[in-house]
């Protein structure tokens, strides 16, 4: 579905598509030739949960339920809400360019349970849960959507890349559930605020050295934590051991390295692997299809 503006306000416009029930996928362009104020009446019927990541320029958001927002080029702002009315802003001649991922509660409660959904959901009015820079691998991802809706993969039947489409936005979306702090477990030791930082410090590392042979002990050592509490520190943030999480980004980096046109042997070596037969392995467990088929898809 596209919605346009009318041509005397600018090249203004918004796509937005259903990638399952309760899960839409949009891409807003606007380029107002004159300072444009436009009313939000947030129409969902139920809580939502909003995931906008900044692609260029800014707007805001103003609103007597809640304290302004910033969308900003680089950043990704994260919201949750219903039915809330206020305005949204945009320059003059500054053109503005934003993907969004709207969840609803119940394909919420599909991915995290109802606890978690109902925590992240909870309130009335509208809540920021985070506003943070935009990681390479949400850029990555969030690039990776906007050539398939350009595309109009979804309009395409028995397209191949609407399983690819879908892919990134839920790898997209697990790194945000991944960035909001989860609440404490029932019985678990809560951990301090340096834990906590020394914890994330730790995933930092794997992040940026997918290509080592990376280990628990030597992730405790770099970051000054025993490697028991650091196991029990990664389930608690992040639901996964230290190795499991650095599995799933192994395989989301495999991923676009291959769309991106990398040779199966060379995206094998980039996230860590010596042999590329055990990648593709790998590869083939994680997302139930070969590294072949990625790659072979992007050459077409």
């Amino acid at each position: 579905m596209r919605l346009q503006l009318p041509d005397d306000l600018g090249n203004c416009y918004t796509e937005c598509m259903e990638l399952e029930q309760g899960f839409l996928l949009s891409r807003l362009h606007y380029c107002p030739t004159r300072p444009l104020v436009e009313e939000s009446n947030g129409p969902h019927a139920e809580r939502v949960m909003v995931v906008t990541i900044g692609l260029r320029g800014k707007s805001g958001y103003r609103g007597d339920d809640a304290p302004g927002l910033l969308f900003k080029a680089g950043h990704t702002t994260i919201t949750a809400f219903r039915a809330i009315q206020g305005e949204r802003h945009y320059e003059a001649d500054d053109p503005v360019s934003q993907l969004r991922l709207v969840i609803n509660e119940a394909a919420l409660n599909k991915y995290v349970g109802s606890e978690r959904a109902g925590q992240i959901l909870s309130g009335a009015g509208l809540h920021r849960l985070s506003f943070h820079p935009s990681s390479d691998a949400t850029m990555a991802h969030a690039a990776a959507l906007t050539r398939y809706m350009q595309a109009g993969v979804m309009a395409q039947p028995n397209c191949h890349r609407r399983l690819d489409l879908h892919i990134h936005a839920l790898s997209l979306l697990s790194e945000q559930f991944n960035l909001l702090t989860p609440p404490k477990p029932a019985g678990a030791t809560p951990l301090s605020a340096d834990d906590i930082e020394r914890i994330e410090r730790a995933r930092d590392i794997l992040t940026g050295q997918l290509h080592q042979s990376l280990t628990v002990e030597y992730l405790a050592t770099a970051v000054g934590m025993n490697a028991h509490k650091l196991k029990e520190g990664f389930r608690y943030l992040y639901n996964n051991t230290p190795m499991g999480v650095l599995l799933e980004l192994r395989m989301r980096k495999a991923y676009t390295l291959l769309e991106a046109g990398k040779q199966v042997a060379q995206a094998a070596w980039q996230v860590g692997y010596k042999y590329p037969n055990n990648f593709s392995v790998a590869f083939t467990r994680y997302f139930g299809r070969p590294p072949k088929s990625i790659f072979g898809n992007r050459q077409q």
